[in-house]
């Protein structure tokens, strides 16, 4: 037979355990939701489980001479210099943005050639320097 004592300790453990299974279960779900992950153009083309109108993150370069703008959207083409993939964009643009430069737009899926942004994210290099601190630098010299 269990004492009171050995019935309370497994108890106790018990219900740590349960609720520690709870709380992980419930981080897994709610990131599991709100995590877009990155995918570059090609790996667009090559996966099925991507469906259409399904918000994804997606990085590559822009391509030269592929910017039109007009006064409601920005339509460009992203590119991994193998497959290319075809952006619309209505919203302000960050600074960075800008041909043969990195960006990340997030968005979603129209079908596998065709994205609508909700955002983009202009990357730089390590090398980066905002432009008022150039200005500050070269007139320091």
């Amino acid at each position: 037979m269990l004492t009171k004592k050995i019935k309370t300790r497994l108890f106790f453990l018990l219900s740590v355990i349960f609720i520690t299974l709870l709380f992980l279960t419930f981080i897994y779900l709610s990131l599991k939701k709100n995590i877009l992950y990155f995918k570059t153009p090609s790996e667009i083309f090559i996966f099925d489980e991507i469906k259409s109108n399904s918000k994804i993150r997606v990085g590559g370069m822009v391509k030269k001479d592929s910017i039109q703008q007009n006064n409601k959207e920005i339509k460009f083409i992203l590119t991994d210099y193998k497959k290319e993939l075809i952006v619309v964009y209505n919203g302000a643009v960050p600074n960075l943005f800008s041909e043969e430069r990195g960006a990340v737009v997030e968005g979603k899926l129209n079908d596998k050639s065709y994205l609508i942004a909700d955002r983009i994210l202009a990357k730089h290099d390590e090398n980066y320097m905002p432009p008022e601190m150039k200005k500050i630098l070269e007139n320091a010299k």
